[in-house]
C-alpha cells in the first residue's frame, strides 16, 4: 500500500540511495512475499498479481521531521485493509503519496482515485481500503510516500474523516510537491527545517482536499516556503552559472519579478544572497585541497564576479581575509594537522585568533 509500513527501494530515477537511509536488502519470490505477509499481517491481506517466484520489493525509509518518508517499489500487488485491521488499530495517519512509475488504483468507501507517474495522492489509512499496484510489461511500481501522523493533518482538513484528494502530474502545486519530496530524501541528516517543510506540504495538500479557513489563510505562507526551498536549491546548484538571473528564475518557475523580489526581502534581497553564496562556495573552494593551485582570477570568473578585483573586495568585506591569507591558513593548517581544514575548522580558527 502506498509505502503501507514496508517501504520500498531506492537507486531509481531521481531518488539515490544513501548510507543515512534504513534499508531492506531486496527479497525476491516466495519468501519475500511470506516476509511482507508477515511484517503487515495486522495491518492489510496482501495478494500478488504475480507467480510468487516473480514477486519483488525492496524498502528504504527514513524519518524526515515529524514524518516518516518511504521509497518503495513492488511487483504487481493487492493490498486489502478490511474492517477487522481496522478493529485492531495502529494505523492512524494519512499518506501524500508521489506514483514515480507504474500506476496505483486505491478506493475507500466509494471513493477512488487512480495515482500514475507524477500525480501525488492524499490517502487516510484510518478506513477500510483497497490498493492495487500495477505496472506495465511485468515492470514495479515505484511509489514515495510521506507519512504523516494524523495529528498533523487533521486540524488543516475540514473533512479530517473522509479526506481523499488527487493532485495530476501537470498541477502546478504536485510539481511543486515532488521537488519537496526530492529535497527531503536528500537530506544526509535530519534538520530543523525538515518539519517546516512538512508543516507546509501538509497546507498544500489540505487546500487540494478541502482545508479549514484557518489553513486557506496561510497557504499563501506555505506555498512562499515551499517555492523559496526550492528555488535557493535551484541558486545552490547553479552558482558557476551566468544564467542564474532573475529573468531566467522568473521563466524557469513561473513567478513575476516582483514575486521573486519579495521572496528574499528577508535575505537582503536576490542579488545579495546570490553573492552570499558565491563567497560562501569560493571559501569552500579555496580551503579544499584540490583549489590550491585554482588562480584567484579563474575563481572569480567561474563564480560570475565582474572582476578580480570586485571578487577580492566582496570576499574581505564578508570574511575579514582575502582570498589568498584563506588559502594561505588553510594550507598552514594542512601542514599542521595532516588533513584539510573544513569550512567550520577555518571560521572557528579565525574567530579565535
Amino acid at each position: 500500500m502506498s509505502g503501507w509500513l514496508h517501504p520500498t527501494c531506492g537507486g531509481v530515477g531521481r531518488f539515490p540511495v544513501n548510507d543515512s537511509k534504513v534499508a531492506d536488502d531486496p527479497e525476491r519470490g516466495a519468501h519475500a512475499l511470506a516476509l511482507l505477509r508477515a511484517a503487515t499481517v495486522d495491518i492489510c491481506d496482501v495478494i500478488p498479481r504475480t507467480a510468487e517466484a516473480e514477486f519483488h520489493i525492496t524498502t528504504v525509509t527514513q524519518m524526515t521531521g515529524n514524518a516518516l518518508l518511504v521509497d518503495s517499489s513492488v511487483t504487481a500487488l493487492e493490498y486489502d485493509r478490511t474492517p477487522a485491521h481496522i478493529a485492531r488499530g495502529g494505523l492512524d495517519h494519512y499518506h501524500i503519496t508521489l506514483c514515480l512509475a507504474g500506476e496505483m488504483w486505491f478506493s475507500s468507501g466509494r471513493r477512488e482515485l487512480t495515482l500514475r507517474p507524477g500525480d501525488i495522492g492524499l490517502l487516510d489509512m484510518a478506513s477500510p481500503n483497497r490498493t492495487v499496484l500495477t505496472a506495465a510489461h511485468g515492470g514495479r511500481t515505484r511509489l514515495m510516500t510521506l507519512i504523516v501522523p494524523r495529528a498533523l493533518l487533521a486540524p488543516r482538513l475540514a473533512h479530517p474523516d473522509s479526506a481523499m484528494a488527487t493532485l495530476p502530474a501537470n498541477h502546478p502545486h504536485a510539481r511543486l510537491l515532488a521537488d519537496q519530496f526530492d529535497a527531503l530524501w536528500r537530506l544526509e541528516e535530519p534538520e530543523a527545517g525538515a518539519e517546516a517543510t512538512v508543516a507546509a506540504m501538509a497546507d498544500v495538500i489540505a487546500v487540494v482536499a478541502g482545508c479549514t479557513a484557518d489553513t486557506e489563510r496561510g497557504i499563501d505562507g506555505a506555498e512562499r516556503h515551499l517555492y523559496l526551498a526550492t528555488i535557493k536549491r535551484h541558486i545552490a546548484g547553479h552558482l558557476e552559472s551566468a544564467a542564474l538571473t532573475v529573468q531566467d528564475l522568473c521563466q524557469r518557475f513561473q513567478i513575476s519579478r516582483a514575486s521573486l523580489y519579495r521572496l528574499f526581502e528577508a535575505d537582503g534581497g536576490f542579488a545579495h544572497y546570490v553573492q552570499e553564496q558565491r563567497l560562501n562556495r569560493a571559501l569552500t573552494l579555496l580551503i579544499a585541497s584540490p583549489s590550491h593551485g585554482r588562480r584567484l582570477i579563474d575563481l572569480a570568473v567561474d563564480l560570475q564576479f565582474a572582476s578580480d578585483s570586485t571578487f577580492v573586495r566582496a570576499f574581505r568585506q564578508k570574511f575579514g581575509l582575502t582570498p589568498g591569507e584563506i588559502r594561505k591558513r588553510a594550507e598552514a593548517w594542512l601542514l599542521e594537522t595532516g588533513t584539510a581544514p573544513t569550512t567550520d575548522n577555518l571560521l572557528h580558527q579565525l574567530v579565535q585568533r
